[in-house]
């Protein structure tokens, strides 16, 4: 495990020492290895090693520069995306200007080193033509970086597949959970008919918080399970929940709803804003005694979902953001799973106020298609 942590570990240190580590065996391997080639032939046995191991030193400086310009920037901005095409002209281009600098330092700077290093004098391979200096210098950088984008591309793949396997365990613990508290839907759901057929007549607001909540059950036993849903209908979620609160306020909680008319196909994680909005309602506007308030605003540009969200609340000295409760923390973990990279959260706690902030990548529907209301069945 402590293997596997120093590999794949984001942290500064072990992501330092893995580079160092990484460096420090090519060049004792470049150096060790050039010292026995044709050039060094000349040079006496004690003299072999540290002259090579100087010019691999010196070697380092272009093949660092190749290493993390790929792993850096060709990688994450076009393998990664699959724009191979651009991928390929960035790699042409950056081992061509690594060997033409390879070339320069081979050709013209390290003679001089090992002349006044060594007292080795100019031998006949000094006066090689540029080119033959060019194709080792390729050479040399090909061999590095294309191990170092090796290393890089599997390291990817196994962290994506890991956090994909993870995802589906989530997944299936999510939808175990959920099958333990469906028990029979049909008949909760004809329960809820039944008792609102019932109190129509003799209950009137009632009747329209269980409307309410049989909506709102049913949006989550029957699309709650599905990978992405429409925005539209997780905003018309919220809004059913809000609704439901306002009966139970009454004339005192003052509401800001500002939602998007459009949400042009744009898909979300089912249940994902919910727990934001509940935590208003559960952790602060419950506790304000005299006017409750709430502020939430929704707005799509280009395919970003931008989310703000106040409410007041009452200061106590021991409340933060660490204990506004479970809901916030499922967010957070369900954004780095399922939106890692493609999000930002911010909370912030002040003293009569809790503030989110959201922005997170939104997918868009390319094809219509019609998530089923009834998926789940009995024997679910």
């Amino acid at each position: 495990m402590q293997q596997q942590f120093f590999i794949f570990s984001n942290e500064r240190k072990y992501r330092l020492r893995r580079h160092a580590a990484f460096w420090i065996f090519w060049w004792l391997f470049f150096g060790i290895l050039y010292s026995y080639t044709a050039k060094f032939s000349l040079f006496p046995d004690f003299k072999r090693i540290p002259v090579s191991m100087v010019d691999s030193f010196f070697f380092m400086i272009p093949h660092m520069f190749l290493t993390y310009s790929l792993i850096y920037f060709v990688v994450p901005k076009f393998v990664v995306k699959g724009k191979y095409f651009e991928a390929g002209l960035f790699v042409l281009f950056l081992f061509f200007l690594v060997a033409c600098i390879s070339a320069v330092i081979g050709k013209f700077m390290l003679p001089f080193l090992r002349f006044y290093l060594f007292s080795i004098p100019y031998y006949d391979y000094v006066n090689n033509t540029f080119l033959l200096f060019l194709l080792a210098g390729l050479r040399g950088g090909i061999t590095v970086g294309g191990l170092a984008t090796a290393i890089k591309l599997m390291k990817y793949w196994y962290i994506k597949e890991q956090r994909n396997l993870h995802l589906e365990k989530e997944n299936m613990d999510s939808q175990l959970q959920l099958l333990k508290a469906q028990i029979h839907p049909h008949f909760l759901f004809n329960t809820l008919n039944n008792i609102y057929s019932f109190t129509q007549t003799t209950a009137p607001k009632a009747a329209s918080m269980v409307s309410g909540l049989s909506d709102l059950l049913r949006f989550i036993l029957y699309e709650g399970t599905q990978p992405l849903v429409p925005l539209s209908k997780e905003l018309k979620m919220i809004e059913d929940y809000i609704d439901l609160e306002k009966i139970r306020y009454g004339n005192k909680l003052e509401l800001h709803l500002d939602l998007p008319a459009q949400t042009n196909d744009f898909l979300i994680a089912p249940l994902l804003l919910l727990p934001l909005v509940e935590n208003c309602f559960k952790h602060g506007t419950s506790n304000v005694l005299e006017q409750p308030w709430i502020h939430l605003q929704v707005s799509i540009k280009n395919s970003t979902l931008q989310m703000k969200l106040l409410n007041g609340k009452v200061n106590h000295p021991a409340t933060n953001t660490n204990n506004a409760g479970i809901g916030i923390k499922n967010v957070q973990q369900r954004l780095s799973l399922l939106y890692p990279g493609k999000h930002e959260l911010n909370i912030t706690s002040e003293e009569d106020v809790f503030i989110v902030n959201l922005k997170l990548e939104l997918e868009q529907q390319k094809e219509k298609r019609i998530i089923p209301q009834q998926q789940l069945s009995i024997n679910a």
